[in-house]
């Protein structure tokens, strides 16, 4: 089966993992016949939880166990390698089927490069403690051919793909995707429903995929556009309950690809998505590290987007309002580009959010 569960956005109680319903989850999943499962080592909890929900529960041939390597978290290549060793205690797996450097990208690719990690990699292959490695990718399609001609040998590489996304000009979806088949590399895609916002897309989105088939969640149309492209190792699901892994599991579980009718329902779609100038957030939380004012970026433009993707005026006021009740308003940003820096949608965080405080702060 080409879903994969992504174990980013885990069922929470409160602000802890809920590990009953993930190993519910978890059991949902394999019974199905999946077998790729993508934590990372700065996922909060998410490496403790596998342990716990899917490690200690089923024999270690039963599944495949994908983990990450962030060099931007790292301040020296002792502690960057070091991440191994705390993702190997963590899940406690033994061994990783892939292994990833994380989030590559043109701000942060030589970091990479001066840790020496590339090399660190092919180690640990070489030792067995990982069996595949590649890296998951969020810059252009330029820096994507480079990095896969002088590092030919990886395994794999994860990219962002999905039908919203497919001809943006910051994200690449079909250019990345092109390069890296010209390299005849396996390809794991992440971000297919876009941090949950293809679950739930703005009316006019809806109108389209309601008239092809009202029984089909939008969802489905997201996550089958991903996997019926060419090459896919896996498609990663960010999964947060029962009934979203019930969901994919109904038509990913038996999958077929995408007709020529349904892909014309795609581009409609397409184009009806592109027609809503909303902040592309998929709220992955990256840009919070480091954020001096300690601002809740991803949950303002949440509010925001309320807003331009539904007409809930309403609703974000509301939601912002809750937000600022203990966090920074959007107003107090400082410019200092921490957040840009670490944006894998490339979103300009600071222009944007002086346009929600124009917005929320009158």
């Amino acid at each position: 089966m080409k879903l994969g569960f992504g174990l980013m956005r885990l069922p929470k109680k409160g602000i802890i993992t809920d590990i009953k319903q993930t190993s519910k989850m978890v059991d949902m999943f394999l019974e199905a016949g999946g077998t790729y499962f993508d934590t990372a080592y700065v996922y909060p909890g998410s490496e403790d939880a596998t342990r716990k929900a899917l490690v200690e529960r089923y024999p270690r041939e039963k599944y495949t166990l994908a983990t990450k390597l962030n060099a931007s978290v790292a301040i020296t290549e002792k502690m960057a390698k070091s991440q191994l060793d705390t993702s190997l205690k963590r899940t406690g797996a033994g061994y990783f089927d892939y292994y990833l450097l994380h989030a590559l990208m043109e701000k942060n690719y030589g970091k990479y490069d001066k840790f020496n990690l590339w090399n660190f990699a092919k180690e640990q292959k070489e030792k067995g403690i990982i069996r595949n490695y590649g890296f998951s990718f969020h810059g252009g399609p330029e820096l994507l051919d480079k990095l896969l001609t002088e590092h030919s040998d990886v395994d794999f590489v994860q990219l962002q793909i999905n039908y919203c996304d497919w001809e943006s000009p910051k994200v690449k979806s079909r250019e990345n995707y092109e390069v890296a088949r010209k390299h005849n590399k396996q390809i794991v895609i992440m971000e297919p429903v876009k941090g949950g916002r293809l679950a739930d897309p703005p009316e006019r989105v809806r109108e389209v995929f309601d008239e092809a088939n009202k029984n089909a969640s939008y969802a489905s149309w997201a996550i089958k556009f991903a996997a019926s492209l060419d090459g896919i190792l896996s498609v990663l699901s960010g999964m947060s309950n029962i009934e979203q892994m019930q969901d994919n599991l109904s038509y990913m579980k038996d999958f077929e690809k995408l007709s020529d009718v349904e892909r014309e329902i795609i581009r409609e779609a397409q184009k009806a998505f592109n027609d809503v100038k909303s902040i592309p957030c998929t709220g992955c939380g990256y840009c919070l590290e480091g954020c001096p004012q300690q601002i809740k970026i991803p949950e303002i433009f949440s509010a925001r987007n309320e807003q331009v993707e539904y007409g809930r005026i309403e609703e974000g006021n509301k939601k912002y309002a809750d937000i600022i009740k203990e966090n920074a308003k959007a107003s107090e940003c400082i410019g200092c580009g921490q957040c840009e820096s670490s944006c894998p949608q490339h979103i300009e965080i600071i222009e944007e959010l002086k346009k929600c405080s124009e917005v929320f702060d009158r």
